[in-house]
């Protein structure tokens, strides 16, 4: 028997809503795919399912990474230095996630219109039997959040070399998995995949944050996230 404690939740942890194919969905999914990678095209929209529920399958089935932008037409992603409290996150690099929603978070954030801080997180509880379902918090500039501040976006589907995954760590005094992984080279996209607010199921959940306040928390307390009241 597994000495490791069931999962306890925090509660400002969201869950991502259940993903449940059928064989002729997940058949379609798999064929759209692979006709928009051989043919050089975007993924078409009109699947007849969540575009998430296409990310979450084809990411996990196969072994894909995932970034979102409002940009849609990049043809090669170049390292850049980021902006992090955390290490991992701090690097000149290309950054990507193996977790659909986390992706399409950042592609629906309109932040050339609103200038936003974001406090975001994907990640999955290590669990009697390995890493557990997967977890979310979402959050952005209060101002931004009350102007409503999203927008269409593209979430572009990568291949999983040459990136590196954030190492575990532990949070709450139990292990925790990133969904964050990282290039140190420029990667190039297999497809691409059009997305707009209203197909992120999580829309409601994004929270607003006072950026002062936030900013101060993280700085005193870098592992105290989401640094919350």
């Amino acid at each position: 028997m597994s000495d490791v404690p069931p999962i306890e939740v925090p509660g400002f942890l969201e869950r991502r809503p259940p993903v449940d194919l059928d064989a002729a969905t997940r058949a379609a999914f798999d064929l759209e795919f692979d006709e928009a990678v051989a043919a050089g095209r975007a993924i078409d929209a009109g699947r007849g399912a969540p575009a998430w529920q296409f990310l979450a399958y084809i990411v996990e089935t196969r072994g894909l990474l995932v970034h979102g932008s409002t940009d849609p037409g990049i043809d090669v992603f170049e390292p850049r230095q980021s902006d992090d409290v955390a290490a991992f996150g701090n690097q000149q690099a290309v950054y990507a996630a193996s977790d659909a929603l986390w992706a399409m978070y950042f592609a629906i954030l309109d932040r050339d219109g609103h200038p936003m801080s974001l406090v975001n997180a994907a990640v999955r509880f290590e669990g009697p039997d390995g890493p557990g379902d997967p977890l979310y918090f979402f959050s952005i500039s209060e101002a931004a959040h009350a102007a409503g501040a999203f927008s269409p976006g593209t979430v572009y589907l990568l291949p999983r070399e040459p990136f590196v995954q954030e190492p575990p760590h532990e949070f709450g005094g139990r292990v925790v998995h990133s969904e964050q992984w990282a290039s140190l080279v420029p990667v190039a996209p297999l497809t691409r995949i059009p997305v707009g607010p209203e197909d992120f199921p999580l829309l409601d959940r994004i929270r607003g944050h006072d950026d002062e306040v936030t900013t101060a928390r993280a700085r005193a307390n870098p592992d105290a996230f989401p640094w919350l009241d």
